[in-house]
Formats: structure tokens, sequence, C-alpha cells
């Protein structure tokens, strides 16, 4: 599974894969990630990861013997690292007053809230990548029964801790943020911290569960938070 290369810019060089993403593509993205900066990391200011892509900033304008080493790189052979086995445990309060279109979305879906829940929780996700937000996690694994479009207009506020579905997709919203996805529940905990060193507890290729929790442990959490778990 090799990638395409494309160059968007004199500072920017983009590899590619015409893949769904999953976990082996993600692999591949990770591990090829860990190369270009065994390789280039001279030359590479930051690498950019989407699902099927990792562009990478560069320090100069990329001249013409640079672009074919790149080229020579892109057909190399890479090993592949193993994902990692962290699992995150995310507790979620779905009550509606929490989740401002749990109910409408429900309503939407053709399913009741519990089997919403149901379906939303028994799923575990997978990182790929951070974006939209700082600490903002782009999960795969969404549930195919949950998928629903985005709201076509967007709403001014969404609170931090936030749950939501947007698309064939589920996150968090870590900080108050305009947003179109519809939001579900809410999380005590905090996901994105500009005083810690990383400021995430997460990183791409872990996994995340969320595990539902009632109003009352919501508003315990919420005063006396504890340690997020996690599991090897």
């Amino acid at each position: 599974m090799k990638p395409k290369l494309r160059q968007i810019s004199p500072v920017l060089i983009e590899l590619f894969w015409d893949e769904k993403p999953n976990d082996i593509l993600l692999n591949h993205l990770l591990s090829w990630e860990n190369a270009i900066f065994s390789q280039f990391g001279s030359e590479v200011i930051e690498v950019r990861k989407g699902f099927q892509t990792l562009s990478c900033v560069l320090k100069n304008d990329l001249k013409q013997s640079n672009l074919k080493a790149w080229q020579c790189f892109v057909e190399t052979s890479i090993d592949l690292s193993p994902l990692p086995t962290k699992l995150w445990e995310i507790p979620v309060c779905y009550d509606p007053e929490l989740g401002k279109d749990l109910i409408s979305l429900s309503k939407s879906l053709s399913l009741d809230i519990q089997k919403l829940i149901t379906l939303h929780t028994e799923q575990t996700y997978r990182i790929h990548f951070f974006g939209f937000l700082p600490g903002f996690m782009y999960l795969n694994g969404l549930d195919p029964a949950l998928h629903f479009p985005r709201k076509s207009i967007p709403d001014r506020k969404i609170e931090p801790g936030s749950v939501a579905i947007g698309g064939s997709q589920t996150g968090i919203y870590p900080t108050e943020s305009p947003g179109g996805w519809h939001v579900i529940g809410k999380t005590p905990i905090t996901l994105f911290d500009q005083n810690l060193n990383p400021p995430v507890f997460a990183k791409p290729g872990e996994q995340i569960r969320f595990i539902p929790i009632s109003r009352e442990e919501f508003e315990q959490l919420s005063t006396d938070p504890k340690p997020i778990k996690s599991h090897d």
C-alpha cells in the first residue's frame, strides 16, 4: 500500500492514498510519518495528518533535485510499526439537557434514545488525527446506523465537552466553538489543556470508548474530576 505523491505548493508536498480510512491505512500513515522525519527531518517543519493524507510543510522551496528524492522515497518499502493498544474510556452523560440534539436526532434516525446511546457506546473508535480545533479528535468507527448529515445551519455556540455526530463521524468539542454536528451528550473531562505538555492526553492511533454515566455522576466529575481511565 504505497502512497502517491503530489506537490501542492513550493513548500507543501503531500503523500496520499486512494483507500478508505481504516486501521490498516492508519498504520501506514503513522509509519510513513515516522519515515518522513527519518529521511527528511532537516527539511520538514511539520507533517499534517488527514484520513488519507500526510501533508509535509517544508522549510524551503522544493527544488527539482529534492522532488526526485521524494519520488524515490515513496517507491521504497518501509517498516510498519504496530498501532498503539491503549484504550481511553471517556465518560459521557447522554441527558437531553446536555445533549440538545439527542431527541431530534433519534427521531430523524428512527431510533429510540436508548438504542441510539447503545449504538454509540458499544463501538470502539480509533483516533486518526487532530484538527479543526486544538484537541479535536477525528475518530473512525461510528456505526452506519448513526450516520446523519451535518446541520445545514451550524450552531453559533457548542459547549466544551459536547459529544456529537456529523456525517459518518462522531467527536468531542474540546473548547467552545461554532459547529454543525448534532450534540447527543457531554463529557465532564478536559480534552485540551494548554498548560500541559502535551496538551492532549491521547495520541493518533490510540482508541476511544464512550462510557455512559448518570447526570449525578456527571455533576460529581465536573466538580471533582478523576484521572481519565485507560487500558493497554
